[in-house]
């Protein structure tokens, strides 16, 4: 499932990994307010896939399609056995990919605890990609920036 050449996804890992962080930084404001719960929740699953997305990006040069987490977290499992770790935590982040941006019969019950949660989770699983890659968001900001 990887994007042939015509794609204008960037193919540079330290960018995917630029906007994950970006994602976790949204995560971390919209869950200041309880209204917005949901599009933390959302952001927190976006912040993975993008990382992941990373990942496999810089151990085999190609970008996967999808927005699948478990599948994604598979994939780099593949490739390092310690990304088992982070399986159940993907497929939790994946009902918040849907359900969080339209309208259901059944709404997703999301509270500060699941939250904070989410975000805890999020946080660490970012971490442990940006120390496979040797990503620190900091530098490339400025980076980013200057330019």
């Amino acid at each position: 499932m990887s994007r042939g050449g015509h794609s204008t996804d960037s193919k540079r890992y330290y960018d995917w990994l630029f906007y994950a962080y970006q994602d976790h930084i949204a995560s971390l404001v919209l869950a200041e307010d309880k209204r917005l719960y949901s599009m933390a929740a959302f952001h927190c699953q976006q912040c993975i896939e993008k990382s992941l997305k990373a990942y496999l990006l810089f151990k085999n040069r190609k970008l996967f399609d999808g927005h699948n987490l478990t599948w994604l977290c598979k994939q780099a499992a593949m490739m390092d056995g310690s990304f088992t770790q982070w399986l159940s935590i993907s497929a939790s982040l994946n009902r918040y990919y849907i359900e969080t941006r339209y309208p259901a019969d059944i709404l997703l019950d999301i509270d500060r605890e699941t939250v904070d949660g989410l975000i805890d989770a999020t946080s660490e699983m970012l971490d442990f990609i940006c120390e496979q890659i040797k990503f620190d968001y900091n530098s490339y900001h400025k980076k980013i920036r200057r330019k």
